[in-house]
């Protein structure tokens, strides 16, 4: 039993540090964009947001972007078959601002999926020379687009793509919704994702991304991955599949995320497209023994080893207790992140591993997890 103990401690320490490390060698890699620089000949942007059914955020992005003091943008919006008052309170900005533009979304043709298609057709309709997609659910910092675009033009990369602060107020929330960054930075080696367009270091998040106009439409921007719910990780695979680089930063200085407003939105929100990520059936299974050895075993191993009186085994589980909780307590400081969430990361782990079953179960049962009304 002791020894079983110290070898059970011994794995679990080592799936503990191996993401600590490349956490923390991450981070200062992870680059938050710096004040932007005079507009002078700048490149103007055309500012792209999907919106299907969010009367109760559309105003508070729309309001926060026209705030922007980079000057040269348009913002396009385009209604997905909405069926509350979405397009209404958009009108309402377009009658006294000519930046603001509201478009109807065609028919969604069949195998598309319906965000990939409305950002499509979005990237059609833009005047401009970059496109930046922006998620209703968001709001701006003034000064997000210049420095956005500033760090676009600077980066060889034609896509890039910003992890927003995520704000969160439930429980399920401060739980879940900071493995963002956890799992980006604790499993991507930034450093080789840098020195090549290989799509196995790609990616993204939805909620943000800025592309060169050329570079987007020569990678085949989301028509590449129509069938895809998943475009924080497929379009960045798309790009480097066509030879464009693409990389991340740190954007929860500029843009803030309220991704759901709910438990239940929370955890369907995350199983809509987990399969086509941590959930992919060849993936799952090392997931969820990797993050439970390293991110959760620690913390029952901890006050087993000192009851069976272990001093070895204790100290070694408390060691891996240290090097899981290292990265969130990280983030609280680093991201805002919420310290409740970060003190129950082991809970948060198992309701995310717990999501990643449900969305496979689902997918295995040909019932996909619909999302605002709709499968695809």
């Amino acid at each position: 039993m002791t020894l079983g103990l110290l070898i059970l401690s011994t794995l679990s320490l080592a799936a503990a540090a191996v993401p600590a490390m490349l956490f923390l060698r991450n981070l200062p890699l992870f680059y938050q964009p710096g004040a932007p620089v005079p507009a002078g000949d700048g490149p103007a942007v055309s500012v792209c947001i999907p919106a299907r059914n969010e009367e109760a955020v559309i105003a508070r992005v729309i309001e926060s972007v026209l705030q922007s003091n980079w000057p040269k943008f348009e913002l396009l919006v385009l209604d997905d078959n909405s069926t509350d008052a979405t397009a209404a309170i958009v009108k309402s900005f377009v009658a006294r601002d000519n930046r603001v533009k509201l478009h109807a979304a065609p028919a969604l043709p069949p195998g598309w999926c319906g965000k990939q298609h409305a950002c499509w057709v979005l990237a059609g309709l833009a005047a401009y020379e970059v496109l930046l997609f922006l998620d209703a659910d968001e709001w701006v910092e003034p000064q997000a687009i210049g420095s956005i675009v500033n760090s676009l033009q600077a980066s060889p990369a034609g896509l890039i793509s910003g992890f927003p602060r995520q704000k969160t107020v439930t429980l399920i929330e401060k739980l879940v919704l900071p493995l963002i960054q956890f799992v980006l930075l604790g499993f991507l080696p930034l450093h080789k994702m840098r020195q090549s367009v290989s799509p196995a270091y790609a990616a993204g998040c939805g909620q943000l991304f800025a592309a060169k106009k050329q570079a987007y439409f020569a990678a085949g921007g989301h028509q590449a991955i129509k069938a895809s719910r998943h475009d924080g990780l497929k379009l960045p695979r798309a790009f480097r599949r066509a030879g464009v680089m693409t990389d991340v930063f740190d954007a929860s200085q500029l843009v803030t995320c309220r991704m759901y407003l709910s438990g239940g939105e929370v955890f369907t929100g995350l199983a809509k497209n987990a399969v086509e990520a941590m959930a992919a059936p060849r993936l799952i299974v090392p997931a969820t023994v990797i993050l439970l050895l390293g991110q959760v075993a620690p913390f029952v191993l901890l006050p087993i080893g000192v009851a069976l009186g272990d001093p070895w085994a204790g100290a070694i589980a408390a060691m891996a207790v240290v090097l899981a909780w290292l990265p969130r307590w990280v983030g609280v400081r680093r991201f805002g992140q919420s310290a409740l969430g970060a003190l129950l990361h082991p809970l948060g782990i198992t309701l995310l591993l717990s999501i990643q079953w449900y969305a496979l179960l689902r997918h295995v049962m040909g019932k996909p997890v619909s999302w605002k009304g709709r499968a695809t």
